[in-house]
């Protein structure tokens, strides 16, 4: 009788566990009969149960008496060891739940998931308990886009969706998915006979930091050949044509390059901390696209942003202060804007979306990737330490953050479905947030434009003070400490900014008049 029991990689493919005894009658088992070592464990090949541990329980022999192939049981000519060496690799290869095929020039691993081609993906990425081939590894990818996609409605037949396009991996791929979405939305369109689902329109918009990133002169020409290879790239994804757009981040200051550049490098001389110098940028980044999205008019503005940054935002804004504002940047759709920005990669990791890019030739590039200083690049570092030691973490960081109430604008407006397929609110109905497991804001940060709490609403007693409309976060960080430096800051904010602040002293009174409501006196009570 022999007993085996299964290694770690079968035993994750299927309910046996082990010990377990069964009979044999195949030769090489008759010949582990006639060994006998005590407590010896050699690998069981199978097509079926796969690589298994073989004990043969007997304590008659010493292990050193195996039976060589010259008959010797104490021969050292090792003859076995050609025969061991090939099965240890076809273990490896097998633990992984691949299949390993040897020959005498090659070594093929199979994919685990389709059983027909050769794997790609390595098994020491920490991402996948399996080897995948390219296209199971991208079909993954592509379906969290698109379950991401149709769950919340990010994009309809009726929308011309604006992507951010920074030439990354994010990026690159984001822009990648939604052209095969549009392509296969065009393709029904030219079948259906009565053509009654438009096609969705895409636009391409690269935000040029140049003016920010201190470019030397020698270097211009190499940013304007990089900003030709995106067009390029963004050229060849036909059909249906998308027009690539390039806004200047200075455009949002002036209409004119020079002066819009000197406004630009005034304002960020008035910020001494470097983390609120990058949020600010961030924040103007951001304005910049807005500008661009509602000018032009585009119904929505998708973003790269992958589950590796959200991880990464989520840390930094904890230690920032902004933890009451952080359920709004971690979900899929963000309506605060007046273009909604949605999110379709937020459930995939950048270590997939760069070897995705690596195993399927997108091309992409990577302008103004300056290195993060203060607390985002402190935080970037220790979660990518995190992630070495743990694979799962920035999956799990994410996970824990999404538990936290969302905003009521953290889903798609219901007045941006008048246009859409009749079945579409019957879907809507079970995929947006419920009234009453979402927080009902009026007010935002001037600056960061992130949704203010009541502590903070309460120091707003003079509605005239830009500091009364702003975040605690950005009070610390960004706004200047001195008077004469704070009263340049506002002068050289840009107009949606300062506008954003009139608009919303009115808004946040009444909002504050809502909040202390129980505690006021009527008029014949303040009689009494």
């Amino acid at each position: 009788m022999i007993s085996f029991r299964t290694c770690r990689g079968f035993s994750r493919f299927n309910q046996f566990r082990g010990p377990l005894s069964f009979s044999f009658d195949s030769p090489l088992l008759l010949e582990l009969h006639q060994i006998q070592p005590p407590e010896a464990v050699f690998l069981l090949q199978s097509n079926y149960f796969g690589t298994s541990e073989v004990t043969v329980k007997d304590e008659k022999f010493a292990p050193t008496q195996r039976a060589m192939a010259c008959g010797q049981s104490a021969c050292k000519s090792n003859c076995y060891k050609e025969e061991e060496d090939g099965n240890n690799q076809e273990e490896n290869g097998r633990i992984s739940g691949c299949t390993t095929t040897n020959t005498d020039s090659d070594h093929t691993v199979i994919c685990s998931k389709c059983k027909e081609k050769e794997a790609v993906v390595p098994h020491n990425n920490h991402l996948y308990h399996d080897q995948l081939c390219l296209e199971c590894f991208r079909s993954s990818l592509f379906g969290k886009f698109k379950l991401a996609v149709t769950s919340h409605s990010m994009i309809s037949p009726h929308d011309k969706v604006l992507i951010g396009f920074s030439g990354g991996p994010a990026s690159r791929v984001a822009l990648q998915f939604v052209h095969e979405m549009q392509l296969k939305a065009h393709m029904n369109f030219e079948a259906s006979r009565d053509r009654s689902l438009p096609v969705f329109g895409v636009g391409v918009a690269f935000v040029n930091e140049s003016a920010v990133s201190s470019v030397p002169s020698h270097q211009v020409h190499q940013v304007n050949e990089a900003i030709k290879d995106m067009e390029s790239i963004v050229s060849s994804l036909a059909p249906p044509m998308k027009e690539m757009y390039t806004i200047p981040l200075e455009g949002i200051f002036s209409e004119i390059p020079q002066e819009g550049k000197n406004l630009l490098h005034e304002l960020l001389n008035t910020i001494s901390d470097a983390t609120g110098k990058e949020d600010f940028l961030q924040h103007l980044r951001m304005l910049s696209l807005q500008k661009f999205a509602s000018d032009n008019g585009f119904s929505k503005l998708i973003l790269g942003s992958c589950a590796s940054r959200i991880a990464c935002h989520v840390i930094s804004a904890t230690v920032k202060g902004q933890g009451y504002s952080l359920p709004a940047d971690v979900q899929y759709v963000d309506a605060r804007w007046k273009i909604p920005v949605v999110l379709p990669l937020r459930d995939c990791l950048a270590h997939e979306l760069n070897l995705l890019c690596q195993l399927g030739s997108l091309r992409n590039l990577k302008l103004f990737d300056r290195p993060l200083s203060g607390i985002n690049g402190q935080v970037s570092s220790f979660v990518a330490l995190l992630q070495e030691e743990n694979p799962s973490r920035e999956r799990t960081i994410v996970r824990t953050a999404e538990k936290l109430t969302p905003f009521s604008f953290n889903k798609i407006p219901e007045t941006d479905h008048a246009n859409n397929h009749p079945s579409l609110p019957r879907r809507l109905k079970a995929q947006n947030l419920k009234s009453n497991e979402s927080i009902a804001v009026d007010v935002f940060c001037a600056v960061c434009v992130g949704p203010l709490s009541a502590s903070e609403m309460q120091k707003a007693k003079s509605g005239d003070q830009f500091a009364a409309n702003c975040c605690q976060s950005c009070l610390f960080q960004i706004l200047p400490k001195e008077p004469s430096a704070l009263q340049n800051f506002y002068s050289l904010l840009p107009e949606s900014m300062s506008r954003r602040v009139k608009g919303a002293n009115g808004v946040g009174r009444h909002w504050l008049r809502e909040k202390i409501a129980d505690c006021l006196l009527s008029d014949d009570e303040a009689e009494t």
